[in-house]
């Protein structure tokens, strides 16, 4: 698939340039001021204050999602996507990089907006609220955020780069089941109980006895949100709240249904009632564009960067995103854009420390730059662009 030429390219290389101090600036804000799910309020509105100055039309507040954002540029048949997250994790920030990922959408869009006028295509970014629980996406995605969207993308970091188009993440479910007794006390009166934290003990002994006849790529994981209030009270309510994933959506309502087989079992065996919440709406696995991330890969190895070709396995994440839940409904990639050096695994405090750093900073950079210039060759080849637009608006 053919580049375009030279000099847009340079000019989106040269628009990033002119915004990379801000851009790198953001992160670091963001870095030091984390914000959990549905309250990233600050961070939302740095990442608007800046679209708005690099003249994008930004809409705060969309879908009816105080932190979500879309930011809008240009005009055309084609309109090239790219999601910033912003949500930290509790106790632990930005250990996930959504500083990263913010920081690097927005100098895609900004820097793919300096082309956009001569090519005839619109750039938009979507500022996508609680990636880590609460599914922004899935949200603006049943909302009509992406409605006019053509293609999507987004990098997010890790230890190393991955380009697999190939690699995919898992499906996941979470819920929250609580279980009802009847209090009573603990010493002189304990047959009058009904015992909501014992009903959660055998919940979680079924859940465990039930993972070794699981598929290999399922998993379980769950932690008690409360168990109690005092000693000598008959435990009256208990919480859970527990997740599911699996390699593909299509099996993930069947594990489900096992796992809340064991909280049943749990309620009917101690007398106790039992009530399930759904958190989130379910995340599916990611599917990338082959066309896409071959182009994303050809184009980080352009900013410099040595990224390994896939191996003969694809290369999973084993955790999960609502980005899957983009790449079943259009053209989308959800590559790894690596913090190279970095000893650390999402999701660890070490990792929070180095996202931060000189690594992050290129991770911001280069991330930026590989995907403006993805957005650059589909919008200037005519075959690419129009099969994509016919596939996905046509």
């Amino acid at each position: 698939m053919p580049t375009v030429d030279s000099s847009p390219r340079d000019r989106v290389a040269a628009r990033l340039d002119e915004y990379k101090d801000r851009l790198l600036e953001l992160s670091h804000e963001l870095h030091a001021d984390p914000e959990t799910s549905f309250d990233e309020v600050r961070a939302a509105g740095r990442l608007a204050a800046l679209l708005e100055d690099a003249g994008f039309t930004v809409e705060r507040g969309a879908c009816d999602l105080p932190t979500a954002l879309t930011a809008t540029y240009g005009s055309g048949d084609l309109t090239v996507g790219v999601c910033a997250e912003y949500d930290a994790l509790p106790q632990i920030g930005h250990a996930c990089g959504h500083n990263i990922i913010c920081a690097a959408g927005a100098g895609a869009a900004i820097a793919l907006a300096a082309a956009a006028d001569e090519l005839g295509f619109r750039v938009k970014l979507l500022g996508t609220p609680a990636e880590e629980e609460g599914g922004g996406k899935v949200l603006m995605l049943e909302r009509g955020a992406f409605d006019d969207v053509t293609a999507a993308m987004m990098v997010h970091p890790a230890p190393v780069d991955v380009v697999d188009p190939r690699g995919s993440s898992n499906a996941v479910a979470r819920f929250e089941v609580t279980f009802t007794g009847r209090a009573s006390h603990a010493a002189a009166a304990p047959e009058g109980g009904l015992n909501a934290a014992d009903a959660a003990v055998v919940a979680q002994v079924a859940v465990g006895q039930l993972r070794q006849q699981l598929r290999d790529g399922y998993r379980v994981a769950g932690i008690v949100r409360h168990g109690g209030e005092r000693t000598n009270i008959i435990p009256e309510r208990t919480a859970l709240e527990y997740e599911v994933r699996t390699p593909t959506g299509e099996e993930l309502a069947e594990l489900r249904e096992r796992v809340l087989n064991c909280f049943r079992g749990a309620a009917l065996a101690t007398g106790t009632t039992m009530e399930v919440r759904r958190i989130q709406p379910d995340y599916l696995d990611l599917c990338h564009d082959p066309s896409l991330m071959d182009a994303y890969a050809r184009n980080l190895r352009a900013t410099g960067r040595d990224v390994p070709e896939p191996g003969p396995s694809p290369v999973g994440t084993g955790g999960s995103t609502d980005m899957g839940n983009i790449t079943h409904t259009m053209p989308a990639i959800h590559p790894a854009i690596g913090v190279l050096g970095a000893q650390g695994m999402p999701h660890t405090r070490q990792f929070a420390e180095e996202v931060s750093g000189a690594a992050g900073d290129e991770a911001v950079l280069d991330g930026a730059l590989a995907m403006a210039w993805t957005g650059l060759d589909l919008a200037a080849d005519p075959q690419w662009r129009t099969r994509c637009v016919a596939s996905r608006h046509g």
